[in-house]
């Protein structure tokens, strides 16, 4: 997550979440037969909402600092998003998707060289 935060990436919303994929649940056996304990495996799901011009880069950052080349690094998932809203001021858009502020304010300009 370094990496996003010297990009300038300043919203990012982690979960752990269940789920399954290629590599399945867990699976035991006992007096010879499979049983599945549970047909989800837990996982981290990471969400970041970027404008169009931080999409290829944000990408490229993420299958750097992910991927191992074993199942179950994950998938991308682009979703356009029509609108945002800032609750607190009404602000939409461009305004509502800007921050000011915050942890990577704080960083110094070396980091982002």
């Amino acid at each position: 997550m370094q990496g996003l935060l010297k990009m300038g990436i300043r919203g990012v919303t982690i979960s752990d979440v269940q789920g399954f994929g290629a590599q399945g649940g867990s699976t035991e056996r006992q007096a010879g037969s499979e049983f599945s304990e549970d047909k989800f495996v837990a996982k981290v799901k990471i969400e970041i909402v970027v404008c169009k011009e931080q999409v290829e880069e944000v990408i490229d950052k993420l299958l750097e600092e992910a991927r191992t080349g074993e199942i179950g690094d994950g998938k991308i998932f682009l979703v356009p998003v029509s609108d945002i809203i800032r609750v607190r001021t009404g602000e939409r858009g461009e305004k509502a998707e800007r921050m000011a502020g915050g942890r990577s304010d704080m960083i110094s300009t070396a980091a982002f060289v």
